[in-house]
């Protein structure tokens, strides 16, 4: 499996033809505590940069978007009743919809974890 970070602080996991996304540990910090998750439907398409979900913290609401194009085959119901779970575990329990990847060429034009830290530390 292999992760990919978007300069927008969004990561996804790739296994296969399905990438899991969710944010970056940095985006969660920068948030604050989150209160409130609002998630894609399940069949939604998106391309890369699409706003995909909501996410609203004590501090300020904040669009997540698709770092790829691809549909919605599955969204994390469990932070619609603990969004906190972002803050306490971003890169795994956190994660907020699964796709099906349209187009894997994509992925070359986001960042991989060196590169997104690296990144990250320059902001």
């Amino acid at each position: 499996m292999s992760t990919y970070y978007s300069e927008d602080h969004e990561w996804i996991k790739v296994e296969g033809d399905i990438g899991t996304v969710g944010i970056s540990d940095y985006a969660q910090n920068a948030l604050g505590d989150i209160v409130f998750v609002e998630l894609p439907d399940v069949g939604a398409s998106f391309s890369k940069g699409d706003d995909a979900a909501v996410v609203e913290s004590v501090k300020a609401a904040s669009d997540v978007y698709a770092p790829i194009g691809g549909e919605v085959i599955e969204t994390n119901g469990t932070l619609e009743d603990a969004p906190e779970t972002v803050n306490a575990d971003s890169g795994g329990a956190g994660w907020f919809f699964k796709m099906k990847i349209a187009d894997a060429s994509e992925l070359e034009n986001l960042m991989d974890e060196a590169a997104y830290k690296t990144f990250c530390d320059g902001l």
